[in-house]
Parts: C-alpha cells; sequence; structure tokens
C-alpha cells in the first residue's frame, strides 16, 4: 500500500505537516545550498508547518542541525559549511526506504537510536551533484516521501547539460554551439581531444568557455581566449566534473525568466536582465553569490519580447518534464532571437536571488512562492505521475 493511501490516526490528522528542508551536500555547491536554505527555514511559515533542518556534510553524512538560519550566511566572504552548524560530529539522520514508514530517526554510536517523528514532505535545497541530479529524488521516491521539484528524470536531465541541449533541440528550442568532452577522451588521447575544442574554436570563434557539464552557480567555467590557458581551464573543469562542455560566445543580452507550477499548470514570471559585470569576465560565482550582482527585475524588453522568452520558458519547463519551478536562462542575440543556454530546477533561493525577485514582481512573495511549493508537493503524490 502507498504511503499517500495510508490511514491517519487522530494525532496526525491534528499534527502539521513537517517539512524536512534538507541543504548543503556533497557537490561543490555545498555552501550555496545552506545560503539558500537559511533563506528558506526563515520564509517557512511555523503556524502552518513543522521544520525539520538537515544538513548533508561534504562526505555525505545526514547531520541533525539546528534551526538557526542566521548561521547560514556568507561571512567575511566564506561560505558556511555544514560542519560548522551540526548539532553533532557523529550523529546521523536517516529517512526509511519504506513507502509505508515516513519515521526519521536520528542516531549515535553507542546510544539508542531517537524517533525524530514522521516527515510529510522534503524541500530539497541542494545544488548540484548528488542532490539537484535526480539521485536524493530517487531515494524520496523509494522513501514514498512528497519532495519540492522535479522528479528524477528531469532533475537529472536538468544537471547533465549535454543532454539537456540534446532535449531542447528535439522539441525545436534553439541552443547555441556547444561541444563535449568525455573524461575517456581526455585521458585516453589529450591530443586529440585538444584538437577537437581547436577545430570547434575554428569553426566558432573564440573566446571559448569551458564548464562542468554537471555542475551549476558558474562553478569551474573559464573563459579561454586562445590556445594558451585551454589545458588550465580543462584542470578546472574537471574538479568539478570530468565531463566538460564546451560552448562559444553568443553576443547579446542575458534575459532570465522564472516558471512555477499553478494549480492550472505552469505560468512564466516577468524576465529579469544579467546586466554586464563590469568587475568580473562574466557572471560567475562570485558576482554572483560573493559580491551580490544583481539583475534588472523585469528586464527592459518590448511586450513582443516578454511574451516570447515567457513562451519560451514554459516550453523549456514542459520539454524536460519539470515540476514546480525553474529559472530559464537565455541570451537575446543581436539579431533579436532567444537562445536558451540552460535551466535550473532547483535555483538559487535566496529573497535577493533571480527567481525569487522574479516573482516578487510578478505578484508573488517570497513567503508565498516557499509555501506553494510546499502545498504542490503535498498534493502530489510520488510514482509514476
Amino acid at each position: 500500500m502507498s504511503s499517500e493511501n495510508l490511514p491517519q490516526s487522530p494525532d496526525q490528522q491534528r499534527r502539521k505537516p513537517r517539512v524536512a528542508v534538507v541543504f548543503g551536500g556533497r557537490s561543490s555547491e555545498h555552501g550555496v545550498s545552506i545560503v539558500t536554505a537559511g533563506a528558506i527555514l526563515r520564509a517557512i511559515d511555523r503556524t502552518k508547518y513543522d521544520v525539520l533542518p538537515i544538513g548533508i556534510t561534504t562526505d555525505g553524512r545526514w547531520a541533525l542541525t539546528a534551526d538557526e538560519p542566521e548561521r547560514m550566511a556568507v561571512t567575511d566572504r566564506r561560505m558556511p559549511t555544514i560542519a560548522e552548524i551540526a548539532e553533532s560530529t557523529e550523529g546521523a539522520v536517516v529517512l526509511p526506504v519504506d513507502p509505508g514508514n515516513r519515521e526519521v530517526v536520528y542516531s549515535e554510536q553507542g546510544s539508542v537510536p531517537k524517533a525524530l517523528g514522521e516527515v510529510d514532505v522534503v524541500f530539497p535545497m541542494l545544488h548540484g551533484p548528488y542532490g539537484e541530479d535526480g539521485t536524493l529524488q530517487g531515494l524520496l521516491e523509494l522513501s514514498g516521501i512528497p519532495y519540492v521539484g522535479a522528479g528524477v528524470l528531469a532533475s537529472a536531465v536538468g544537471q547533465d547539460k549535454e543532454y539537456m541541449k540534446r532535449v531542447f533541440i528535439s522539441y525545436g528550442l534553439k541552443v547555441g554551439p556547444y561541444e563535449v568532452v568525455r573524461p575517456r577522451e581526455w585521458k585516453l588521447d589529450p591530443a586529440a581531444a585538444r584538437k577537437k575544442i581547436v577545430d570547434f574554436a575554428g569553426e566558432h570563434g573564440w573566446p571559448l568557455f569551458i564548464k562542468p557539464a554537471r555542475g551549476g552557480s558558474s562553478m569551474g567555467i573559464t573563459k579561454v581566449d586562445s590556445l594558451e590557458g585551454l589545458d588550465e581551464a580543462v584542470e578546472e573543469a574537471q574538479r568539478h566534473d570530468p565531463k566538460i562542455l564546451v560552448e562559444s560566445l553568443l553576443r547579446g543580452r542575458e534575459i532570465e525568466c522564472g516558471v512555477l507550477e499553478f494549480e492550472d499548470g505552469p505560468r512564466a514570471s516577468v524576465p529579469a536582465e544579467i546586466p554586464p559585470v563590469t568587475a568580473h569576465d562574466f557572471y560567475d560565482f562570485e558576482a554572483k553569490y560573493i559580491d551580490s550582482a544583481t539583475g534588472l527585475v523585469p528586464a527592459p524588453l518590448t511586450p513582443e519580447q516578454t511574451a516570447e522568452v515567457q513562451r519560451l520558458a514554459v516550453e523549456a519547463f514542459d520539454a524536460v518534464s519539470c515540476e514546480g519551478l525553474v529559472r530559464a536562462d537565455f541570451f537575446l542575440t543581436e539579431d533579436g532571437e532567444f537562445v536558451i543556454n540552460e535551466i535550473n530546477t532547483m535555483p538559487g533561493f535566496t529573497p535577493i536571488s533571480m527567481y525569487p525577485r522574479m516573482w516578487q514582481e510578478s505578484g508573488v512573495g517570497y513567503q508565498e512562492l516557499v509555501d506553494r511549493l510546499i502545498q504542490a508537493a503535498l498534493n502530489r503524490s510520488t510514482g509514476l505521475r
């Protein structure tokens, strides 16, 4: 019997839904995830929900953390870590892999395991591999616990930029030129892999962007203006992902658009524009999270351009079979055409992040946005749907 069909006791019927906010993780976006989760914890309406904060350390341990969002912030240009905010350096939180049981347990070596109560929904504020890529979503599907955001397939496709682009192309969405270098290519014949990149540059021109194929938050991305520095750029990208993506420079304006799933289907927010970042070579990690470079909301577009990018954002959402939310990133080229760069199935979610800002301008405030996502997850079953 699936968990959503289990009869509820009077206590279950009376209590508030419990939301487990899961954050941190094993990817290089560990700190970004914590900062984002801090904002979510501040926003969740405690009169409607009980909250259980669970942090995942960089080595994969699920740790119980204090419900103290003020400790989950950038301090002196440094990101926080779960090791700093976990209640114990040894204890572990365990989710049941049983769709008939949603009881979460906390255990420490030499101690009797402690029941933390049932979890009704998970808000997975994880970015990058081991959380945003379908792995955590698969665990939650096995556990029968509803969760916010995209399912297994959409999360995996949304994380892997190669297959994301392949799906977009199959649905008629225009993408920019790109090339993929797989781990075995660079390892077994680096000269041939290097020539593959140089030939791509010969066709599409320098500069190139060398990036992890399955990364986010602009981590590991290098702008390369010539053959010099290419190997270093590949090495930097492979610190985050052995598979790398090579993209040509698209000249144009950077436009973003949020998609949110409502009761009648997905809708697009007003778009935003990321203006050129003068202090940085491009919109990299430090520009986004350390120096807090911000965009223009709404983007200064014509009504026709706004309608077009909103239509394309919803098409991208549907093409990848997303659920809940997406931020879609585009280039508006010099000839007036929108080219989709990528989607993010769990975008940055602090109040100053672009996704919440776009929805704020569209009439959905931050707390309402968080509440809508939780309610949508509670109303959606796990399994095939």
